[in-house]
């Protein structure tokens, strides 16, 4: 993954392969294809599957250098995928070109939820795609969320549970409290996940009773706010810079919605 600056993600990397546009040795080669070392790999992708269609979707840009970039996502559309509507799609018209020798389109290096609102990191050459990556899978980059949680919770805790047959955790902690007619208590919760499993967070707020505020679909009967989205925000990033050793730490403000549950000046 990432040898290729046309194809710089795994999912790239199965549908050129799907598509019989990687050969090894000059034979079409498969997910089956074993690499020794040594081997001459070629890419040959038509001339007219380059001329990609651009999606014109102006986006909030938190931070940019040569290697990577954070955007804001907002609520409402997927990060990537097989639809033309997606974060990645949109990322060429909003970022600078890189002046690296391994420059390549600017890839997301991990996903939000489709109504989730946050940070989202962005690799810009091969080799911080692949770096980036790997960060990810070794719990090198601390992230930090935001969600309203419904009903009593304690203070702080840590909840660890299986999901889809894998561990998983997540720290919690309380920030604010408000009374609701509705839902009784409204919690603005602080959540720093250790894992990262799908819908992670929203199953294990679910698993303690607290859904999340807009969740359709880890809910409790009665309990489901329709209209207004899904209160869950990646509010920060931290990590070190894998090129230029930086301690890099990024934010992104929580929506107006959060704070008009919590106060205008709710960090």
């Amino acid at each position: 993954m990432g040898i290729f600056k046309a194809i710089p993600t795994k999912s790239a990397l199965k549908k050129a392969l799907k598509k019989k546009y990687v050969s090894v040795n000059g034979a079409i080669a498969t997910s089956a294809t074993f690499i020794c070392g040594g081997e001459e790999i070629t890419l040959a992708i038509p001339k007219e599957k380059l001329l990609k269609k651009q999606f014109n979707f102006p986006l909030k840009v938190l931070l940019e250098d040569e290697y990577l970039a954070a955007i804001h996502k907002p609520a409402g559309i997927e990060v990537s995928g097989n639809k033309f509507k997606t974060i990645a799609n949109a990322l060429p018209q909003n970022l600078k070109p890189s002046p690296m020798s391994d420059a390549t389109t600017p890839q997301p290096i991990h996903r939000l939820d489709f109504a989730t609102t946050g940070i989202v990191l962005v690799g810009k050459t091969n080799s911080s795609i692949r770096v980036l990556n790997k960060m990810f899978e070794d719990n090198l980059i601390s992230k930090t969320y935001y969600a309203v949680a419904i009903g009593d919770m304690e203070p702080s805790g840590t909840i660890s549970s299986e999901i889809d047959g894998k561990a998983s955790r997540s720290d919690f902690e309380v920030i604010q409290s408000v009374p609701s007619e509705r839902f009784g208590t409204l919690n603005l919760v602080k959540l720093h996940p250790k894992t990262g499993r799908r819908h992670q967070l929203r199953k294990h707020l679910y698993s303690l009773g607290n859904p999340i505020l807009g969740d359709k679909e880890y809910c409790l009967e009665g309990l489901i706010l329709k209209g207004k989205g899904l209160y869950l925000h990646a509010h920060a990033l931290d990590f070190e810079h894998p090129f230029t050793n930086k301690i890099i730490h990024i934010t992104d403000e929580l929506p107006e919605k959060f704070r008009k549950l919590f106060g205008s000046d709710t960090r």
